[in-house]
């Protein structure tokens, strides 16, 4: 993991701006940008967690889904030698390309969680 924290399923991502002498954060994954910050990594925790609960309070109080919504298709670009190995191993396994990549990255994505 990479300068993120953790609240609640929420992550944020964290900086530090040498500018400002701070620790800086915001909320990744929702429609909003809110922002927290903070003196010391314990501050910066205490922020981020106050940003979580205060985003989901206000929420809550105006009916609206916090999470972003994904709308389950993307592009990914990637070597065509790769394209070909994956495009050639779902035909292989008798599944569409589309159903190789969700499996492989399903597989890849549960690999953190304990």
């Amino acid at each position: 993991m990479k300068d993120v924290m953790i609240y609640k399923d929420y992550i944020g991502s964290v900086h530090y701006s040498t500018e400002d002498e701070v620790f800086c954060g915001k909320i990744e994954g929702i429609n909003d940008l809110i922002s927290f910050e903070g003196n010391s990594v314990a501050e910066l925790k205490s922020a981020f967690e106050e940003a979580v609960e205060d985003y989901l309070e206000l929420c809550n109080i105006n009916d609206k889904e916090p999470e972003k919504m994904y709308k389950g298709s993307f592009n990914v670009r990637i070597r065509p030698e790769l394209h070909k190995r994956a495009a050639q191993r779902a035909l292989l396994e008798g599944k569409s390309l589309n159903q190789y990549v969700e499996e492989a990255i399903e597989q890849y994505s549960e690999k953190g969680r304990g």
